[in-house]
């Protein structure tokens, strides 16, 4: 085989060019400058905006501003840490404060970053969907006038008339899925449409995700509860012990529901290198759906919510409750229940907590608050330990240890205090013979306090759990503009779209000359693959010729008669496979050979078969 310059390349280069254009829906991008004046510069930036290049680094720009939204505590998740940042960071908190660090996703930068991206994806997919539908309604251009010049070629001569070739080759392709009309002495087929359709798709899926994140901060809502066993929540406002909503919510659309916590299981691993690692917790509940809805038992574990009325239910965290009652000076039970420690050790579950009783007086009928700080230990150590820390999570060794106050608690100055934190301001402590009054306990046992005050005996233990109420309406949206996203990108990657060419013309000798092309959008193994499994599958209809002869001159077309498959006008000398063009059974052989030979870079020096 021999390859020489073509002097007549530059027309027939423009007629592959023709022939291979409009296989991408990118719009075209302008190098030239934009004219002076204000409408000249705004369609430059409007331009720019919408072009693919931009809308990528809006893109990447929105992953970088939403890391900082991961790392630093944000106000509208957890307040305590941002106050606690603050604390920590004197110097770094005014900074974080001017650039919105604590609020990223609500900042002026970051909500800037959002609506151009929204606005780029917009003014980038509108026109190229109105291109790609102008495709789809329009048909595959006719055959480039040499199609030894596209990048998979292969060649036979056939005893069947033209007419009989063209008809078979346009039910083949029509067979194969591909959009196939008749265009002069050639067959031009099209397919992979939905390269294109997966490239719109996962610009619109884009869009969809932005819309639904959109949707999920302005109508959101989600609040916390904590709950002790045997105790209930109603889903209204005043129920809640945390609750922060999106800037359309209205706190009037809750819908009405409820449930209680029956009993709470936990279970740990007692031996092996994984001591004390949880097994299993379950919130055993029973719930209700209206006014008057009847009442079902179900379960909430972690990643296993409760799904009710277009709400969540997640099963937060859980601790441990010591019941207690109190006795005053009077022998008055002034206070009765569980009060819920919070977590220390997230290991062994040591807690601490507070115990108030704004409502005590002394043995002579005088006012007396009294107040307690304490820990608690689901597995004491031991006597002797030195320690108060649990060893294990489980209820294996219960302890109480409290320190008692009294005085004035502050709890009608009108001011809000939590319940988990003891005012010691106005308070004092119990002291007998010098030391501070303070008593570790066992279920059962009583503390007495000085002077006749009353009393506070440990009864027992119960759990708690926390519990989150999430009512995020983009949920579902968004998850479809990620599974949308996914096979867009797959279609966008994996389909290629290609077109082939079929010319079947009656040779000097009057035997049917019949040639196959194939042009991709890109350079791909594929695409000899398939031109090489048509050409098979059209040889019943288009059998190779019984004499074959070599062709010695080449033939040169006169008015609208194609070439026919002989060497090119270039040539010196003609080659064997010019000469004696290769069978449908070495189709694929010669269209593997004319790809392999190929430059990727210039289509229009694909060898020839």
């Amino acid at each position: 085989m021999s390859t020489k310059t073509d002097t007549s390349r530059e027309p027939d280069d423009a007629d592959v060019g023709a022939a291979g254009s409009q296989l991408s829906t990118a719009p075209e991008e302008e190098v030239s400058l934009p004219s002076l004046g204000p409408i000249g510069w705004a369609r430059w930036f409007w331009r720019q905006l919408t072009s693919m290049r931009v809308a990528l680094i809006l893109l990447f720009l929105l992953s970088l501003g939403a890391i900082p939204g991961s790392l630093v505590p944000q106000t509208s998740i957890d307040p305590t840490k941002v106050e606690q940042f603050r604390a920590d960071h004197t110097t770094l908190a005014p900074v974080y404060d001017k650039l919105g660090l604590f609020h990223v996703y609500s900042s002026v930068w970051f909500s800037a970053i959002y609506l151009l991206l929204f606005i780029s994806l917009i003014g980038c997919i509108v026109p190229r969907t109105w291109q790609f539908v102008g495709q789809l309604r329009s048909r595959p251009p006719g055959a480039p006038r040499r199609l030894t010049r596209l990048p998979a070629y292969t060649t036979w001569r056939t005893d069947r008339e033209p007419e009989e070739v063209l008809g078979a080759a346009r039910r083949l392709m029509k067979k194969r899925r591909f959009r196939a009309h008749t265009v002069g002495d050639a067959v031009a087929a099209e397919k992979g449409y939905l390269r294109e359709a997966g490239n719109l798709v996962f610009h619109i899926s884009l869009i969809v995700i932005l819309v639904a994140v959109a949707v999920g901060s302005l109508w959101k809502s989600e609040g916390g509860k904590l709950i002790v066993e045997g105790d209930g929540f109603a889903n209204s406002l005043t129920q809640y012990d945390n609750f922060k909503s999106g800037a359309f919510y209205d706190t009037d659309d809750l819908e009405p529901f409820g449930f209680s916590l029956k009993s709470f299981d936990a279970s740990y691993e007692r031996t092996g290198p994984q001591k004390g690692t949880p097994r299993e917790f379950r919130a055993n509940i029973s719930y209700f759906q209206g006014a008057d809805g009847t009442e079902h038992q179900g379960k909430i574990e972690v990643n296993h919510p409760l799904e009710i009325a277009d709400s969540k239910v997640f099963l937060l965290n859980h601790g441990y409750a010591p019941v207690v009652e109190v006795t005053d000076g009077r022998g008055k039970k002034v206070y009765s229940g569980a009060v819920p420690f919070l977590t220390q050790d997230m290991q062994n579950f040591t807690s601490t907590g507070v115990i108030k009783v704004p409502n005590a007086q002394t043995k002579e009928g005088e006012r007396n608050q009294l107040g307690f700080s304490g820990f608690f230990a689901p597995t004491f150590g031991g006597e002797g330990s030195g320690s108060m820390f649990s060893t294990f999570p489980a209820l294996d060794n219960p302890r109480l240890t409290l320190t008692a106050y009294h005085g004035d608690l502050g709890v009608d100055s009108g001011l809000p205090q939590s319940v988990y934190q003891l005012e010691k301001k106005k308070l004092k402590q119990y002291k007998q013979d010098g030391r501070a009054v303070a008593q570790m306990m066992r279920a059962g046992e009583t503390m007495k306090l000085p002077g006749g005050d009353g009393s506070i005996k440990f009864v027992g233990v119960k759990q708690w759990a926390t519990f989150q109420v999430s009512h995020q309406p983009g949920n579902g949206l968004a998850l479809i503009g990620a599974v949308a996203v996914l096979l867009g990108l797959a279609g966008s990657l994996f389909i290629q779209r290609r077109r082939v060419w079929v010319r079947a013309v009656r040779g000097a000798d009057g035997v049917t000359v019949v040639e196959l092309a194939g042009l991709g959008r890109s350079e791909s193994a594929r695409l000899p693959e398939e031109l090489a499994d048509l050409a098979q599958a059209l040889e019943p209809d288009a059998p190779l010729a019984a004499r074959q002869e070599p062709s010695t001159a080449p033939e040169k077309s006169t008015g609208t008669s194609a070439p026919t498959p002989t060497a090119p006008e270039d040539e010196a000398k003609p080659s064997d496979s010019a000469a004696k063009p290769s069978g449908p059974s070495d189709a694929s052989d010669s269209v593997a050979k004319s790809s392999d030979s190929a430059d990727p870079a210039d289509p229009s020096e694909g060898a020839r078969a």
